[in-house]
């Protein structure tokens, strides 16, 4: 919502009224009355909506979608497998372990996180792999897997239905 609109203002995009598909560049779009109804960001001075369709009319490239370091996606990345050992004893006897470790200049990322049991955790202790004689199983690396979009049932925006077509609502999305 509010990428829009800060695109808006910058020129990088220009808001489309769905109604009528007039464009609409920011001093424009910011003249348009704001219906009761409708979504809008107040400032000290206007009332400004929010728009629902904006069209780009510059960009650099295609961003590219990249997967967030967290617990989480790191658990999902390993297979909630230690990667020393191979076990999967469960996410409660599973820590994540530092190839390089931080006391030694290693950072939190997905070239230097991967799972480890307990066991082998505690074996390997402060030490690299190398040091500790143990060995991965694979080398640790950012998932090639991409963020999907999820559209909740019933949650597509009505107005929406005239710009995307039937075919892109009715994909199957995997997660």
């Amino acid at each position: 919502m509010l990428d829009a609109l800060c695109m808006l203002v910058r020129g990088a995009a220009i808001a489309v009224r769905p109604d009528n598909y007039e464009a609409h560049a920011f001093d424009s779009w910011a003249d348009l009355a704001v219906e009761p109804d409708q979504p809008c960001i107040r400032t000290a001075t206007l009332r400004i909506r929010v728009p629902e369709v904006v069209a780009l009319t510059r960009y650099d490239k295609v961003p590219r979608p990249s997967v967030t370091f967290t617990r989480r996606n790191l658990f999902r990345r390993d297979r909630y497998t230690c990667q020393y050992c191979g076990a999967r004893p469960g996410s409660s006897e599973l820590s994540i372990d530092h190839v390089v470790p931080r006391a030694h200049g290693g950072t939190s990322s997905w070239t230097n996180c991967v799972l480890a049991c307990v066991r082998c955790n505690h074996r390997k202790a402060d030490r690299t792999p190398r040091q500790a004689g143990m060995r991965l199983r694979a080398v640790p690396s950012e998932p090639d897997w991409r963020p999907t979009l999820r559209v909740p049932v019933g949650g597509v925006r009505q107005t929406w239905q005239k710009f995307v077509s039937d075919s892109y609502w009715d994909a199957e999305l995997k997660p």
